[in-house]
């Protein structure tokens, strides 16, 4: 288990911390969820009886003085950081991935008021939930899965999706009815919604208007950037 402050570059003088143990909390689960609700019988199916606990440890979560992070790892040493902006005025969810090589993490999405993303595939996603590798701040598939989802746009679904959802949702929160939310959430696509992904020169692209990975975007990762992230989520 990994502990103690640590540095990313380019998040310099943030006072980052790894706390796996929120992971076993279900309340966490919620607020983490919460941007890929897309409507109001989604977000009760979330949050249920347990709105106004989930919407206090939020609240707390975000009012602390460090920032919550969860790392998984990936293939070739990468690792991809789930990083909890506890910014009071300002909170979202950035996810980062970095390599020990490389000068600067690379931004793949933030959830937040203003996200952008999606930074993820449901075959990358999954790849990364599965791999297996140690490290990190859990090994746990269901973990990784919930913890990934809000950077998930993906319009084709692989089959099993919402069965392994449901199971994830009854692992790690407490909501009554994990197979309707499950489907409810795969429906959504994560925060943005769908997204296409195209594959160019064995580089993986989406078509997302907010997305990092749209080279068509003025404000995209640069294409050898872009290349280092497809190369880190084997599929």
């Amino acid at each position: 288990m990994m502990i103690g402050m640590m540095e990313i570059p380019g998040y310099e003088g943030r006072p980052l911390v790894h706390q796996p143990e929120l992971l076993d909390e279900p309340l966490f689960w919620p607020g983490h969820l919460y941007s890929c609700a897309h409507d109001e019988d989604t977000e009760e199916l979330l949050f249920g009886a347990d709105y106004d606990a989930a919407e206090e440890f939020h609240r707390e979560l975000i009012e602390q003085a460090q920032w919550p992070v969860f790392t998984i790892p990936l293939t070739g040493g990468h690792l991809l950081h789930v990083v909890h902006r506890a910014w009071k005025d300002d909170p979202g969810v950035d996810y980062v991935l970095h390599h020990s090589s490389w000068k600067r993490a690379l931004l793949l999405a933030k959830d937040d008021g203003h996200f952008m993303g999606p930074a993820l595939s449901w075959p990358e996603l999954l790849s990364a939930t599965d791999n297996q590798l140690p490290g990190g701040s859990t090994a746990d598939p269901d973990s990784r899965l919930l913890l990934l989802l809000p950077a998930l746009g993906d319009d084709r679904a692989p089959e099993g999706v919402k069965c392994r959802l449901t199971t994830a949702l009854a692992a790690r929160t407490t909501v009554e009815d994990p197979e309707r939310l499950a489907a409810a959430l795969a429906d959504g696509q994560g925060t943005t919604g769908p997204s296409r992904w195209t594959t160019k020169n064995g580089i993986r692209v989406d078509n997302g208007t907010h997305s990092y990975r749209n080279p068509s975007n003025n404000f995209a990762l640069k294409p050898e950037d872009q290349a280092r992230v497809s190369a880190a989520f084997l599929i």
